[in-house]
């Protein structure tokens, strides 16, 4: 039972509810995919989870920002269905004024959770709120939240407001579509999944850190933010080992100026 009886470490902090400055944007991760996205006039909430345990896998690291103390957000984003990204209990307590916003096939599963409003995505649909705007991106995963709802979709989204652009990936694999999505043009940030790759199904479903570079560079963004490591224990490689294989590809490659680790709760504004 991985972690079962590791304390859970980190702190828990109050989120800055000031917007960023124009032309700027604040990317605050909480753990695992979970990503607090504010422009100068939006702001959004990525695949939330405080989930303390999923089955059997606790929590290592507590979530970096207080959950009753997030402010009402224009959209909560939800890349698929899986337990640790469609976390109904952390759903049910977020304030989204436009509503949330999942891939086709998963409308059922949050309908009853609050929200003003349910969009449901295909692969390149767009959404617009005013600058806001959604485009649902592909990923090489799955959807299916238990065995045989595999009508459930999945993928990423590229986020753009006030000037600036936000890439998360969802959870994939390395697959030729990241080019695809980088033809999309103009990623300022890329939020990469690096963990998990040790799968204990073996299915190749979750990118390792070199692949995640790789990724990178298909989308041709500016900088790279590492999620989905360190917090849940998915996978079967030690804990620190995706964030110095990271760090060691961008070394080999010379792009370590554009690798930002960020620590749980405090804002990185770019």
């Amino acid at each position: 039972m991985p972690g079962m009886f590791q304390r859970t470490n980190g702190d828990v902090l109050a989120p800055v509810l000031a917007p960023p400055a124009a032309g700027k944007v604040r990317i605050t991760w909480i753990g695992h995919a979970t990503f607090f996205l504010q422009f100068a006039g939006h702001s959004v909430i990525v695949d939330p989870n405080w989930a303390k345990w999923h089955g059997p896998v606790k929590r290592q690291r507590k979530p970096g920002l207080d959950l009753k103390g997030v402010p009402e957000v224009d959209l909560v984003l939800v890349t698929h269905a899986h337990f640790d990204h469609l976390h109904k209990p952390s759903l049910k307590i977020l304030q989204a004024r436009e509503g949330i916003v999942v891939p086709r096939g998963s409308a059922s599963l949050v309908k009853r959770l609050g929200f003003p409003a349910i969009h449901e995505m295909q692969i390149w649909d767009t959404l617009s709120f005013a600058e806001l705007e959604i485009l649902h991106t592909p990923s090489h995963h799955w959807g299916a939240r238990f065995i045989h709802d595999t009508h459930r979709d999945y993928g990423g989204y590229l986020v753009r407001a006030g000037g600036k652009s936000v890439f998360h990936c969802g959870d994939s694999a390395y697959f030729d579509g990241f080019k695809d999505i980088g033809k999309r043009g103009g990623i300022d940030v890329a939020l990469m999944p690096i963990g998990a790759y040790e799968s204990p199904s073996g299915r190749d479903v979750h990118m390792n850190p070199e692949e995640a570079v790789r990724a990178f560079a298909d989308l041709d963004a500016k900088v790279l933010i590492p999620m989905h490591y360190g917090t849940f224990p998915l996978g079967n490689e030690p804990s620190d080992e995706p964030v110095d294989r990271l760090l060691m590809e961008a070394d080999r490659l010379g792009i370590s100026d554009r690798i930002l680790i960020p620590e749980e709760g405090v804002g990185i504004e770019w």
